[in-house]
């Protein structure tokens, strides 16, 4: 067997495929032959992300808010209109904004929520379209390490909570979604370099900031989008054929133990 990906002929959605991970995600798949939809919260992100990622391969920018329901709707219905050909679905949107417990609010708690609402209805929507079409697929879910344990340092029970519920999920899908051949994974990271944590730390100040996150890694330190993206793709391939319902730690040894 050959253990070079090849996704000729396939095309993947990535929810939230306009930096980080999810744009990492979608230019492993174009570089294996592939094509790919990013979308992001604004137009304009999403229109950049097309311009640099077309340098790989064929790829469509689509914009929508998944904190509101029409924009998700309004989604929904592009994709089956015009991607209902996808086999490959990656859920990578997020937000990261650590407070404690006491401190939370609704909006904190709604606005966790909300992604998750909008991956359950557009993973929905895509398998329904695989489905309709008789096409085996393969749906990826950028779950967290910040599921499987709390971590003192970033208080984020609400993302947590989110988080774990897309863990189960994933495995619920797995089951219902393997009688169609399409199969069902996440993956758990740790602390990544992303622009995710802009949210809470100044520009400047990100990468001195996670620098002191290196020695939390049993490896040594933090991960990259493309740590998490190569893991991605091959689960998103038929290299892994017979892995389905898993939620596999990407973490640099985080679960394993601390140093």
């Amino acid at each position: 067997m050959s253990t070079t990906l090849d996704f000729t002929g396939q095309k993947v959605i990535v929810i939230g495929g306009t930096s980080g991970m999810g744009y990492a995600i979608a230019r492993h798949v174009l570089e294996a032959g592939g094509s790919a939809v990013v979308t992001g919260r604004a137009q304009a992100n999403a229109d950049e992300a097309q311009a640099a990622l077309s340098a790989h391969g064929k790829v469509y920018g689509l914009a929508a808010d998944l904190a509101e329901p029409a924009a998700v709707d309004a989604l929904r219905t592009t994709l089956t209109e015009e991607h209902a050909d996808a086999t490959l679905l990656v859920n990578a949107a997020g937000v990261f904004a650590p407070k404690p417990f006491l401190e939370h609010t609704g909006d904190d708690y709604d606005r966790y929520q909300a992604i998750n609402r909008a991956f359950f209805f557009l993973t929905q929507t895509v398998a329904a379209n695989m489905i309709e079409r008789g096409a085996r697929g393969s749906i990826v879910n950028i779950g967290s390490m910040w599921a499987h344990q709390a971590i003192a340092a970033t208080p984020s029970s609400a993302y947590s909570m989110a988080k774990a519920a897309l863990h189960s999920l994933t495995q619920h899908l797995a089951m219902e979604l393997a009688p169609h051949g399409i199969r069902v994974n996440a993956v758990a990271p740790a602390v990544v370099r992303t622009p995710i944590y802009e949210e809470f730390i100044p520009k400047s100040d990100v990468d001195s900031a996670l620098d002191g996150f290196n020695d939390f890694h049993p490896i040594g330190r933090t991960g990259t989008p493309d740590d998490i993206a190569a893991t991605v793709a091959f689960l998103l391939s038929g290299q892994t054929d017979w892995v389905t319902g898993a939620v596999w730690d990407i973490d640099g040894g985080v679960m394993a133990g601390r140093n």
